[in-house]
């Protein structure tokens, strides 16, 4: 998702390579949760456009922090059925900048914790992530069931009226050139 200024919106999508904004009409673009599906050179070069010298490009995702054990163990579950979908982890994101029109990413990361009922922030958010709720019925069953199998088991998890998930977001600035 590209965001703009709310004065420079005038009810219209776009995508990150065709922006309908004048040459240097703002002053930052931020994508959150969203960059790694655009990462190309045309995309970079178009919100360079939009920019107004010196402008910034924000780009932010929340990681789950896989240093926790059951976090690790949701990664594992989820993680056979990414083939292939663009991610964050992969670094290809990084790719478009290499001599491009911005600096490279300055990276700072802070500490975040969704907390909520289990089934809301473990299973119904795992649920809807795009290549999981892409799945056939079947595989999405089999990705919920083994869900609610370690909740049901893992000792930080089983019993628990809420839970706190943690995530670490990492946030990334660039300057345009």
């Amino acid at each position: 998702m590209i965001q703009v200024h709310p004065s420079a919106l005038q009810g219209f999508a776009a995508a990150a390579e065709a922006l309908p904004l004048a040459d240097a009409s703002v002053d930052a673009v931020t994508c959150a949760q969203a960059f790694h599906w655009f990462a190309n050179e045309r995309a970079l070069a178009e919100i360079h456009r939009v920019l107004r010298p010196g402008g910034r490009l924000g780009l932010v995702w929340n990681v789950r922090d896989e240093s926790v054990d059951w976090v690790a163990a949701i990664t594992a579950i989820l993680a056979p059925f990414e083939t292939g979908t663009p991610r964050f982890h992969s670094g290809l994101w990084r790719q478009p900048f290499a001599g491009g029109p911005f600096t490279d990413p300055e990276e700072t990361v802070f500490p975040y914790q969704h907390v909520g009922r289990p089934r809301e922030v473990l299973v119904d958010r795992f649920l809807s992530v795009s290549f999981i709720a892409a799945l056939p019925d079947a595989a999405r069953a089999q990705v919920e069931d083994r869900l609610l199998a370690l909740i049901a088991s893992h000792p930080a998890l089983r019993g628990r009226d809420t839970v706190s998930v943690p995530y670490l977001t990492h946030a990334f600035r660039c300057t345009a050139r």
